[in-house]
């Protein structure tokens, strides 16, 4: 199987968005990290309507957050979401 390209816009410092990568890690998801600014993530909500990080997206198609990537993972979903 193919893994479609995952992107994580995130702060550096940020809770949910350590979570997120641990969990991506942990179920070998490669994925491009993008550490945004403030005024990055208010030009980043324009288009997403979220106003917190991360953002995760998965082929260019936004997922969600944190919460959602967990959802995800709970229903065992990673492999109909990563993989082509």
């Amino acid at each position: 199987m193919k893994q479609k390209q995952v992107t994580l816009y995130t702060f550096t410092r940020c809770p949910y968005c350590i979570k997120a990568k641990r969990l991506l890690s942990a179920e070998n998801i490669f994925f491009q990290e993008i550490v945004v600014t403030n005024t990055e993530l208010k030009e980043l909500e324009k288009n997403t309507k979220m106003k917190t990080v991360p953002q995760i997206f998965v082929d260019e198609t936004l997922i969600g957050g944190f919460d959602d990537l967990q959802k995800l993972h709970q229903n065992k979903l990673f492999k109909d979401t990563f993989y082509i």
